[in-house]
């Protein structure tokens, strides 16, 4: 696929990916997952980069859901480690890209050397404007979404708001992606067909799109072959295709 063809002007503002494939990608390498893990850095710079060089306004990354915790304590302490490196030695290529850097999710469930590191290279990059890269950490929709009903409800219980004021629009405010648009392109890798608990909420109207790529391999090719399946598709949002006609 070529990025020549890609319409410039029907980017989607917001593409979300969940990186999956990275154990299975070492298991046929006949390595530790971690391996996998490890080189899966790669395909993130090219698709962090591929989106800016485009001109894709937010890109958000599913790097650790909550149900991660359950994995093997090796594991995720290894993938800790390794955020924490990736993190430290990709802050340069952010600013060389003028990409922003932000994150979602659970902050106090992540290691002190992590949390400090991620807030290091948000104020680092706080400044860029090209595009925006939110890392999905210790996030899942429905932690988010029951985060977000405690708080109205909080609000309700104290008098600040009315039940009349509960509508869709305060639910948007209230989730942890609010900064942002809505996603109008998901990815994922490795052929499995699941959303996986994430961005349940905003992505009722994304286009969806599923790849067997197995996320170490994933290259800017493969950004450009999913941008213009988006592009070819007729986006409706309940309407019908006479009346966007």
């Amino acid at each position: 696929m070529s990025k020549e063809s890609i319409k410039l002007d029907r980017l989607p503002k917001h593409i979300a990916i969940i990186m999956d494939g990275n154990g299975r990608w070492a298991k046929e390498k006949g390595k530790f997952r971690v391996f996998g893990h490890q080189n899966g850095v790669k395909a993130v710079r090219e698709v962090s980069e591929g989106c800016a060089e485009l001109g894709v306004e937010c890109l958000t990354l599913y790097a650790f859901s909550t149900e991660n915790w359950n994995r093997p304590k090796m594991e995720v302490n290894a993938l800790m480690t390794l955020l924490v490196k990736t993190i430290k030695g990709e802050t340069a290529t952010l600013m060389k890209n003028g990409i922003k850097l932000d994150a979602i999710g659970d902050r106090s469930t992540l290691p002190k050397d992590c949390l400090s590191q991620l807030d290091e290279a948000i104020e680092a990059t706080k400044n860029n404007t090209r595009m925006t890269l939110i890392l999905a950490l210790s996030y899942s929709a429905k932690w988010d979404i029951v985060n977000a009903t405690k708080t109205i409800a909080e609000r309700a219980k104290n008098g600040e708001i009315e039940l009349e004021e509960i509508d869709e629009e305060l639910i948007n405010q209230t989730l942890t992606t609010h900064k942002y648009p809505h996603p109008e392109l998901m990815i994922r890798t490795s052929g499995e067909l699941r959303i996986s608990n994430f961005l349940l909420w905003e992505i009722a109207y994304s286009e969806l799109y599923f790849t067997t790529v197995l996320w170490p391999d994933y290259r800017k090719e493969h950004l450009y072959e999913a941008i213009l399946d988006y592009q070819s598709r007729e986006r409706r949002f309940g309407k019908t295709s006479e009346q966007l006609a």
